[in-house]
This record gives C-alpha cells, structure tokens and sequence, in this order.
C-alpha cells in the first residue's frame, strides 16, 4: 500500500513540473468560447509579461543627438534594482533623432545620409547594424538653436524674420513661403527615398515647424514672430495641410505623427487652447498622422499636458497610436514648481507624474530621452521601465488556440483562436501606411522549424484588440497538399506584404523557430 501511495504521488509530482515547465498546456475536445464547435486540441500559450517586445511603434524609445558618436548605441546604465550594468538599447524598440534640415541637407542636393564621412550616416548605419529602427523630426525654425534652414534656401529668396538682431543666424523661415515650400519638398522627397522603409525607420515626426520643431510658436510674419491677425488662422491652417500631405505622399510605408499642442500652429506658445487646435489634429490625422505630445509630465494649465491635452488623447484613443515624450529636464527646469507637487531633489517624482500621464492616455511609446533623463529612468524610477515593458503599448497573444492533431491529405480543416492584447496600448493596424497587413497566421512546420504551409486568417484583425479583452476566431484552410508525415502547428502574426513571415513578436514564453513561429501542436498528416 506504502509502494501504491508513493507511486501515486511520483507520478503526480511529476505531471505537476511537467505542467509547470511547458510553455504551454492542451486539453483534447473543441475549445472554449471558440466562436464556434471547433474539434481538435485546445493549446494554451503561457502568457508572458515581463519580456521587452520590440514590435513596431510600440516600447521605449532611445534618442540620440545627430553629432553623437555611434557607440552611444552600446550606453550602460547601472540600475541599483538589479544590481548591474544594462544596455540601454536593450530595452529600446526605436531610436529617435532630432536635428537641423540644415544637418541633413547641407546644400542643395547634398544629402548626409549619403555622406559617408558625416555623423548622421555613421548614426545611421549603427542603428542598422543593431537592427534599432529610426525616427527623425526634421527642425527648420533658428531661434534659440541656430541655422536650422539650410542658407541656399534664404539665398534662393525665402523670406524669413530674424527676432533677435544680434544673433543674426538663427533665422525664423516663414513656412507658407512658396520658395520655402519648394525646396523643403526636395528635401521630403529625398529623405522618403533613403527612410520610406518600416524595417529601418520607426515612424517621421512630420510637421516640425515652431520652436524646437514642437509645433507651437509657428511664425508667418517676417516682421513680427509673434504677430497674429485675421489671416492667421487660415494661414496656419494651409500650412499644416500642405505640410502634412507633403510627409504622407512621400512616406507612403512609414507612419507620421503631429506633436498635439493647446496652440498647435499658432504664434504663441502658451496660454488657453486655440478654439482651431482640435480640428487641426483631426485634420492631420485625416492626413493619415498619428500623434505625440512633447509635454508629459507637465501640468501646468497654460503651457503642459493638462486638461486640453488629456481631452485629445481620449478622443483618439484606440483610432491611432499616441506617443510620449516628457517635458522636464530635471537637471535644468524648476520641476518642483509643477502643480502635481514634484519634490525638489527628486526627479522620481517627474518619472512617476510622466508615467501616470502616460498611463492615463493609454500611450505606445514611451522615451529615454537626453542623457540626464535616461539616467534618471534607469537609476530612480527602473521599476516603472519595467512596468511599462509589462503594462504599456500592445503585448498580443493568442490565449488559446483549438487545432487538429490527425489531418488527412488533401481536406480542409477548421482552426480556433482566442486573441487578448495584454497592454494598455493599441496595435494600429488601420494605419494608412500599414493598411491592415499584420495579419493572424498558421503555419505548417516541419521538423526543423521551416514554415511548409502558411494558412493566412483574414478575418482575425489585430487592431480591434484592446483592454485586455478576449477576441474569438475561427478559420477553415484550404486543402492541405502536404505529404504524409509529423508536423507542428505554429502560430504568429505575419507581414502579408514580405511573404507572409512573422514580423510581430508574441507575449508568449512557449518555444518559437528562428522565424517567429509559436509552436503549439504536433500534427499527423496522412
């Protein structure tokens, strides 16, 4: 009896650490809530919270300057939580680069990106070779930073205004212009032809007008910077529209974001939203932009993220995807000032006040932004890194999933799926430049992990996926001409324009091939 009981309890143990090591567990008969009566195996992915997921317009974002040297992308941070050195990189899905046109475009014709000697290049080529897709905002208005406009513009004759006499330099260009305008869709042009490309570039911050290319203190009065008249909303209102068109004709493949300001366009910086502000986001947006703020973090009621701000963000949300950048420099603005209380001395504070912003607006990307800043996630606030690689953006995955496991040559079978998107986040499929090609996929694979058969579900549409919530499918495949033999079922969201590879990465910790597929199930054909 003493031998029976051991052996009972051996064997439960040992089912246990089976259950407890898989990635994954199965039940036999038709899934539950499967849209359908679907029979088969019914395999549950674990659900994986914690990995950094690289996917597109999703995850932290990592900026660098244009003269920064390229080894910046291998940076570590001690983090006292982990008691070690990190990578930033590591924990980055994009990097993002500010600079001049004047940077970029030197001369008429002369592009540094092609420009072998020049640091945008080197730049360039190491967010390549570390696979760190790119994103830019072009800056063209010089005040408080300099020549932004190249000078070939001006001595073609665009007109400009020039606020501070002795710096004679920093040249304000007006951007309704028409000499303006045509070298700056030269310029759009050629830089679509290096960056229109989704494996290499994040998203283009295309609007970068006003001070620091953030939107607000937009000049179209060569005589006065600030000037506003009767005319001043149908200007602005011109040029965002072209501006935006000009991006999206060009940036055909890559998404554009608007920075979404109380004052977006306007000559003034602060003070109460403009009652023209919200159209021209939507104006945008219909441009096919999504949007950002440059001011998280930051509440107060004239010139932060405040009420106005919040009101946009909720309007949009789960329509497009929303970005975030902070708005203190702790090592240089009175942040303690703020009236969300921020201590004085403790820029944990601004971190917390950012990510509770973020939280609240439901954003995908998030920044490591400046050097300071960067350390300061890193050093007094990694616990909220890592809540946002476990609770922001998109985390997709399929919960359960209701297969075959003996299929016949030959015949059609009938597959079930349950998706839930486990961020607060929103996987933005509908993007024009996107155009729904991230699709839900089965795979076939054979005894090295090689996709045999792709099955493409058309009807499984990611950026529906929000909350948390479960989403059910089923889909029946065509015959499946394979010969007879052992296979495993594999899951994955797939690029349809590039084959039809995984290009998407699941919150799973079940065992994936080398292309991204899910295995789920074996699968006898006969």
């Amino acid at each position: 009896m003493t031998v029976m009981k051991n052996l009972m309890t051996a064997c439960l143990l040992a089912a246990f650490l089976c259950s407890a090591s898989c990635g994954c567990s199965k039940d036999s008969g038709g899934g539950e809530d499967d849209g359908g009566k679907v029979a088969g195996v019914t395999v549950k992915p674990a659900y994986n919270k914690s990995q950094v997921l690289h996917n597109p317009l999703n995850g932290w974002v990592m900026y660098v300057s244009a003269d920064y040297d390229p080894s910046y992308f291998d940076k570590e941070i001690y983090v006292p939580l982990l008691g070690k050195n990190v990578k930033v990189a590591d924990y980055a899905s994009a990097c993002y680069i500010r600079t001049k046109w004047s940077v970029l475009n030197p001369a008429d014709g002369e592009y540094a990106w092609k420009n072998p000697d020049s640091k945008v290049y080197k730049l360039v080529q190491a967010a390549r070779e570390r696979k760190l897709p790119i994103a830019f905002r072009v800056v063209v208005d010089g005040r408080d930073q300099g020549a932004n406009t190249p000078q070939f513009v001006y001595d073609a004759g665009a007109e400009y205004a020039v606020s501070e006499p002795k710096f004679p330099d920093r040249k304000t260009p007006m951007p309704q212009d028409p000499v303006f305008q045509r070298y700056y869709e030269k310029f759009v042009e050629a830089f679509a032809a290096e960056f229109n490309d989704p494996e290499n570039t994040s998203f283009i911050d295309g609007y970068g007008l006003g001070k620091w290319g953030e939107g607000h203190s937009v000049a179209y009065n060569k005589d006065d910077v600030s000037a506003v008249d009767a005319n001043t909303e149908t200007v602005k209102r011109e040029v965002l529209d072209w501006i935006t068109k000009l991006y999206a004709k060009y940036f055909t493949q890559v998404p554009l974001v608007i920075n979404y300001h109380r004052v977006l366009g306007h000559p003034t910086s602060q003070g109460t939203a403009n009652p023209n502000s919200e159209s021209l986001v939507a104006l945008a947006v219909s441009n096919g932009y999504c949007i950002r703020s440059d001011a998280f973090g930051m509440n107060n009621q004239s010139w932060g993220y405040s009420t106005w701000e919040k009101a946009i963000a909720a309007q949009w949300r789960y329509k497009v995807p929303i970005i975030m950048e902070g708005g203190y420099i702790v090592s240089s603005h009175s942040y303690w000032n703020d009236p969300a209380g921020y201590r004085q001395g403790h820029p944990e504070d601004v971190r917390q006040g950012e990510f509770d912003s973020s939280a609240e607006a439901h954003v995908n990307m998030m920044d490591f932004r400046v050097g300071q800043e960067t350390e300061s996630w890193f050093g007094d606030a990694f616990n909220l890194v890592q809540r946002f690689v476990s609770e922001g953006g998109y985390r997709l995955y399929p919960d359960q999933v209701t297969l075959p496991d003996q299929v016949n040559a030959g015949s059609r079978v009938k597959v079930a799926s349950r998706w839930r998107n486990m961020g607060w986040g929103y996987f933005p499929n509908n993007l024009p430049q996107w155009n729904y090609k991230y699709k839900v996929a089965y795979a076939l694979l054979d005894a090295s992990g090689k996709a045999q058969r792709v099955f493409v579900d058309g009807d499984c549409e990611p950026s529906t996926w929000v909350e948390s919530k479960p989403f059910s499918y089923t889909f029946e495949t065509p015959a499946i001409d394979l010969p007879a033999g052992k296979y495993t079922w594999g899951i994955a969201i797939v690029d349809t324009t590039k084959e039809n590879v995984p290009a998407i990465e699941l919150a799973v910790n079940d065992e994936k091939t080398a292309e991204g597929w899910v295995k789920l199930l074996d699968v006898q054909i006969h």
